[in-house]
């Protein structure tokens, strides 16, 4: 399954960072520009020593995707349900965009 396998790739890289006390955290204006290409900008700290457990992290990201709060997309086309067959090449793309929901009323 693509999304248990990324989520198993992601722990695995989370639990394999070192942990870090920074007393002056910085970023260099090259990390700074690195980091922007890909949209976020972080420290990479982590700053609680547990390590995250991988099926229950697998567990959780299925049962959000069933419940509607992210959507992937392999190049162009949606994943809509678990089991639905994914082709993927060296250069597919894969997409998880969180949704947001707004509340709100008409009066």
């Amino acid at each position: 399954m693509l999304i248990a396998a990324v989520v198993a790739q992601q722990v695995h890289e989370y639990n394999s960072k070192p942990l870090e006390k920074n007393l002056l955290p910085f970023l260099s204006q090259a990390e700074t520009n690195e980091q922007a290409a890909t949209g976020k900008i972080g420290f990479g700290s982590i700053y609680n020593d547990n390590k995250a457990d991988i099926l229950k992290a697998q567990q959780t990201a299925l049962q959000a995707f069933e419940d509607g709060m992210y959507a992937v997309f392999v190049g162009d086309e949606e994943v809509s349900t678990i089991g639905q067959p994914v082709v993927i090449a060296h250069d597919t793309v894969i997409t998880f965009i969180r949704l947001t929901f707004l509340a709100g009323s008409y009066w």
